[in-house]
This record gives C-alpha cells, sequence and structure tokens, in this order.
C-alpha cells in the first residue's frame, strides 16, 4: 500500500439525487471515468467526497461502491470525527474491503499532544489497514507526536494541510524512511513543486476529480521535470482557480462538485453547510476550465500576459 501512495492521488466525490440520497450508479461512473486515467490509489468518502455529511450508512455503501468499482487499484477510506463513529467508520471500511484508511482531524480539535497520539493511535490499531494520518485546521503535530506515532504498527504516510515547510523538511528528515509524506492543501498543484523539493512526492489532486486531463498533465510535467510546462499551466489554470478557491469558504470541495455538474447535472449540489458556487462564480469556473484545454492543446509553455479575470 506504501508504493500506492505515490505522485497524484484521486479523491472522487459523493453524487447526490435531487432526493438527496447517494447516486451510487454516477459514482461508480465517475470513479470509472478516472480510473482510465491510471491514478495510483483512490481515496473515497474524504474530504472532496463530503466525508462530514454522510451517515454511517452512507459512508459504508460509499466505500463499497468505491471497491467494487475499482478492482486492482488501491481504494483508502476516510474516516473522521469523535472517536466512537471514527471507529465504526474504519472497522466499516474494512469489512467493506478498503485497502486503506485516511483519518481525519476529530471535530473536537482542542487537545494536547499526548490527546492527538491517542485518539490517532487507537483508530490505527482498530483495524488491520494501513493508515495514513491528516493534520489540518487547528490539528498540528510535532516532532515528538509524530515520533510516537511512527511506532504505531499499521501507520504508514503522513498528509499535510497547514503548508508549513519548516516543519515539512523537519518531518521528512526525520521520519522520511518510515512515512510517505503528502501535499494535502487545497489545490494542491500550486504548493506541489516545493513539496517535491522536500521529498513529499504524494499529493491529492481536487483538480483530477473533474479535469483528469489537467492533473495529467501536471503530474507528467512534475515528473519529467518540465519545468517550463508546469509554470505554464500552473499560471493559466491552476492559480486563477485558486484564486476563485479562496473566495468563499468551502469552495475547495464545492468548486469540484460544481465543475462536474457543469458536464453533468446528476452530480447535484453539496450538502450544508457548504453552498454550490454563485452563477458568475460557475461563468468563470466554466471560462477558466475552457482556457485550461486551451492550455492543453498548446505545446509551448509560453506564460500567458494575464491571467484570466
Amino acid at each position: 500500500m506504501t508504493a500506492a501512495l505515490r505522485e497524484m492521488l484521486f479523491f472522487p466525490v459523493t453524487p447526490f439525487r435531487s432526493d438527496g440520497t447517494v447516486d451510487h450508479d454516477l459514482l461508480a461512473e465517475h470513479l470509472q471515468s478516472g480510473l482510465r486515467f491510471d491514478p495510483p490509489a483512490v481515496f473515497a468518502a474524504c474530504g472532496t467526497g463530503e466525508l462530514a455529511s454522510l451517515s454511517m450508512g452512507e459512508h459504508r455503501r460509499v466505500v463499497e461502491t468505491a471497491v467494487q468499482s475499482c478492482g486492482t487499484t488501491p481504494v483508502f477510506a476516510g474516516v473522521g470525527g469523535g472517536l466512537g463513529s471514527a471507529t465504526a467508520q474504519a472497522v466499516a471500511a474494512q469489512e467493506a474491503g478498503a485497502g486503506g484508511l485516511l483519518i481525519l482531524p476529530p471535530y473536537l480539535n482542542e487537545a494536547p499532544q499526548q490527546g492527538w497520539v491517542e485518539y490517532y493511535s487507537r483508530l490505527a490499531e482498530c483495524t488491520d489497514l494501513p493508515v495514513v494520518l491528516y493534520q489540518r485546521n487547528q490539528v498540528r503535530f510535532d516532532l515528538d507526536t509524530c515520533r510516537a506515532l511512527a511506532d504505531v504498527p499499521g501507520v504508514i504516510a503522513f498528509k499535510d494541510g497547514l503548508g508549513d515547510l519548516r516543519q515539512m523538511r523537519e518531518l521528512v528528515d526525520e521520519l522520511g524512511d518510515r512515512w510517505v509524506f503528502c501535499n494535502g492543501l487545497p489545490t494542491a498543484e500550486l504548493t506541489q513543486i516545493d513539496y517535491q523539493a522536500l521529498g513529499a512526492r504524494s499529493y491529492s489532486s481536487a483538480v483530477f476529480a473533474f479535469f483528469p486531463e489537467m492533473a495529467v498533465a501536471f503530474r507528467d510535467a512534475l515528473v519529467a521535470g518540465d519545468a517550463g510546462r508546469a509554470e505554464y499551466l500552473l499560471a493559466t489554470f491552476f492559480r486563477p482557480l485558486g484564486q476563485l478557491r479562496d473566495e468563499v469558504p468551502g469552495y475547495a470541495v464545492a468548486l469540484v462538485k460544481a465543475a462536474l455538474r457543469l458536464g453533468n447535472p446528476g452530480f447535484g449540489p453539496v450538502r450544508e453547510p457548504l453552498v454550490g458556487p454563485s452563477p458568475e462564480h460557475l461563468r468563470r469556473l466554466q471560462v477558466l476550465i475552457d482556457i485550461g484545454h486551451e492550455a492543453l492543446a498548446s505545446s509551448a509553455p509560453v506564460l500567458p500576459a494575464s491571467a484570466p479575470a
């Protein structure tokens, strides 16, 4: 499973029908569409998949659909929240056939470091599945906490959602031979060049969920060391997308689903408290996607005079 955590990872959305139920047929199509681009691993029912809004039954069935749809591609299931619910999600994910877990921080984020050690240790020990830790929001691990968690059997990777490169350098230097390190910042392509320089080659790509051709083109430029091509794609597509994403809280998820709905309204809305983009933001999103397709068709990495408004 460690080998599956390489380069760009696929985080699918969870489509909802008009009556609010999960559309598993469309979820399977969504997964199979992404698998055509050969992602090394799929992370189902995670942040982009709106884990926080899923019931226990919905979570289990989403994981089951992902496992059934992905064949030999490993599926990591998102778990999180209170210890009781997160434990139940982890056990259900293992029973559903998941190959690993991504543990999101619990809802109560005010705790000492020893609390994080105990919380993540309990979850890592409740199944036989390998575990990816995820620090984000108010949850920040210090070096001693990471050392302790590195000794917990099954903990194989660390996903960062904070963006403190000094901390990441310290952790990679200390634990880089024991953990895979993953860039989990929103629109991770924007920072992946810096993370890669630190030794964190793995990253979550929300863009892959709705524009896999763009995500793969950027990944290929990174792998080939083609800095010009990577910068061209950042300037024409990823940076303007990041600017739009930052205008409204929750757009890191809502824009992904909205982009999919532009092609297929059946993906449905995001669940509350997230909100979908305004008509003007939808227009800008469509313009960005159109510009992205034009950028992919261009072989010369010539930077534009200005980013799209």
